[in-house]
């Protein structure tokens, strides 16, 4: 048995190698990925540029240190900022990483401005990582069970709902910050309103709190705009990026901007790995391929024509409840326990993913074409209606 830490539950297969939006495992079956490595392989496997770049990139260096100027992360840097309209940009290895990140930002924020014990208003049905903190602030008892004492310093409100972060304001005088997902990827992909985070915003610039988005899962691209906050036409204080910024090569990023520029300053935080030439040039080339062959409008309009069609076909199926999502990030929701819907989508070359018990997640790659689309609308219904009987 290998002597890895029995810390995930895994399915027995292993992959060997993949190409576009298929994978191949060690006894040569196909498996059409729907899942991204849970949203991470935006341009799918073995995409031709990033294997270049990566190929040339690791001929000239991998790492060498943030005691120096790495030009790879300055260079990304300014793509950001001009995609995101934010100011400063700090680089690391994961999403948590990267909230880690905006959590201490908003911390030594708060106490800048005076605030003793700084508090972060967090949402229900979260999910923000795995570190001590980042689960703290995550809205699910499964991840925060036997890791007690939590992180202090969170308030939780209800997903979406202005007037409960309105009635927090008027009695908490320690807030310094909202940290939120726009759309909720392990909770259920459950969408934030744009008219909520429009009010949201507003009153951040009334009580002077940072508004931080974790755009961990949602963001670069996968909605049809580079940062699924965008739909709603505002500006955040701090976004948070990590999975698909990479397309599978570990690199996070937190990004400040107005309010919150500035705050960090050398020995405040720090990160070894962070930003390091190869992650960097995963990151520029899958910013590259999604302008040039044009994968925001594609993303866009493949996920409304995978939408439209599992509605179609699930229509007035007992025990389905309702297919919701933002381009290729995409839950169909059953009135059931559903887990068991992975191993039926294996058996059938087809990966999937179920989360909140009851919802089957969609995160194919930016790359997937119609064709693609089309034969993952009809798997997943049939599966689905396999699993729910006549």
């Amino acid at each position: 048995m290998p002597h890895l830490m029995n810390t995930y539950g895994r399915l027995p297969i292993a992959f060997t190698h993949g190409q576009g939006c298929r994978l191949f495992d060690e006894q040569g079956k196909s498996y059409l990925d729907a899942l991204a490595g849970i949203a991470v392989n935006t341009l799918g496997h073995n995409h031709p540029r990033l294997v270049k770049a990566l190929s040339e990139q690791v001929g000239r260096l991998i790492h060498a240190s943030n005691l120096y100027r790495i030009g790879e992360a300055e260079t990304l840097s300014d793509r950001l900022a001009a995609f995101s309209r934010m100011d400063e940009v700090f680089f690391c290895n994961s999403g948590c990483e990267a909230n880690e990140a905006a959590i201490k930002l908003a911390r030594l924020y708060g106490h800048q401005q005076g605030i003793e014990q700084p508090a972060i208003i967090v949402m229900e049905q979260a999910f923000h990582g795995r570190t001590l903190a980042t689960l703290s602030a995550t809205g699910n008892r499964k991840v925060q069970a036997g890791f007690e004492p939590l992180v202090s310093g969170f308030v939780r409100v209800p997903f979406d709902d202005i007037a409960a972060i309105e009635q927090l304001a008027a009695r908490n005088p320690n807030v310094v910050a909202v940290l939120f997902e726009p759309i909720q990827g392990e909770g259920g992909i459950n969408l934030a309103h744009n008219d909520f985070m429009r009010s949201l915003r507003q009153i951040c610039d009334r009580k002077n709190w940072l508004f931080m988005v974790d755009e961990v899962q949602c963001g670069i691209g996968r909605t049809g705009v580079w940062f699924a906050h965008q739909h709603a036409g505002i500006l955040p204080d701090v976004m948070t990026l990590a999975k698909g910024l990479g397309s599978g090569v570990p690199i996070g990023a937190c990004l400040a901007a107005g309010r919150a520029s500035g705050v960090f300053k050398p020995g405040n935080h720090g990160s070894t790995f962070g930003g390091n030439p190869l992650a960097c040039v995963a990151a520029l080339t899958t910013l590259d391929v999604i302008e040039a062959d044009g994968l925001m409008a594609h993303a866009d309009t493949l996920g409304g024509a995978i939408r439209d069609g599992l509605r179609r076909g699930l229509s007035g199926m007992d025990g389905f409840v309702e297919v919701r999502g933002d381009g290729l990030m995409i839950g169909i929701e059953l009135d059931r326990p559903c887990t068991q819907l992975v191993t039926r989508g294996l058996d059938a070359g087809l990966l999937i993913n179920v989360t909140a018990d009851k919802v089957v997640r969609l995160l194919p790659p930016l790359v997937m074409s119609d064709a693609e689309g089309a034969e993952l609308v009809s798997a997943m219904v049939s599966l689905i209606k396999e699993f729910l009987g006549p």
